[in-house]
């Protein structure tokens, strides 16, 4: 039970963290995180991910994203049931930390384009919206893969390279979704935003799972049979 706790308490801090530098770092543009730009977004998502690494990576391994999850599934680190245990408890940290920004919000004022820090696509942009979700959730999650892996990975050094790339993914990705790569990241904060967030939702899970498996496939294809 601990390690399903520790992944909706790193859920939850990312969300908080993350959507909470879009919505209260901003200003009266309509820009997300307008008042710290791009990198500064960027950086508070990954910032967050290194953070709750060195916090509960040793409990859980610190996926807080199903993509990632589905990731390690299939590439045969963890049983079916962990993984559909660990995607319902990181889907309930990032609906708590939504809460906490909405309660933030409700409470007084906010600067951001939203209340939540969702993730939406402008009209006509649906294609582009999905090959830049499916295409950058493949490259973090073929990092956190490779940076985990006992033989090859990166040591106490992995949580520093996942949220560096998770920062690198952020800066591309923001200004087309605003960047999810982590169905559970987005599906908290869209049920509170309702309108656009919640009727595009579906390919803002979709698309971080297709993915999540084509990066599963192309590890384990790099990692079989001989060099």
């Amino acid at each position: 039970m601990k390690k399903y706790l520790a992944e909706m308490i790193g859920t939850m801090v990312l969300v908080l963290m993350g959507c909470g530098s879009a919505v209260f770092a901003g200003n009266v543009a309509d820009t997300v995180g307008a008042g710290v730009g791009t990198i500064g977004v960027a950086l508070a998502f990954g910032l967050s991910v290194v953070a709750m690494a060195y916090a509960i990576g040793g409990i859980s391994g610190c996926h807080i994203n199903p993509a990632i999850t589905l990731g390690v599934f299939l590439s045969g680190r963890m049983k079916g049931k962990d993984a559909g245990v660990y995607m319902l408890f990181q889907v309930i940290g990032a609906v708590i930390g939504s809460a906490i920004l909405y309660a933030l919000v409700s409470t007084g004022a906010h600067n951001g384009p939203t209340a939540t820090g969702a993730n939406s696509f402008s009209d006509g942009m649906m294609l582009q919206a999905f090959i830049a979700e499916a295409v950058f959730t493949f490259i973090f999650v073929l990092v956190v893969l490779g940076a985990t892996d006992e033989k090859r990975g990166a040591g106490n050094l992995a949580g520093l390279a996942i949220g560096l790339t998770l920062v690198l993914v952020h800066i591309v990705c923001i200004p087309i979704t605003g960047t999810s790569v982590n169905p559970a990241r987005s599906i908290g904060p869209a049920l509170f935003e309702g309108g656009v967030a919640l009727s595009q939702l579906w390919l803002i899970i979709v698309a971080p799972f297709v993915g999540a498996i084509l990066s599963a496939g192309v590890w384990k294809t790099l990692v079989s049979g001989k060099e």
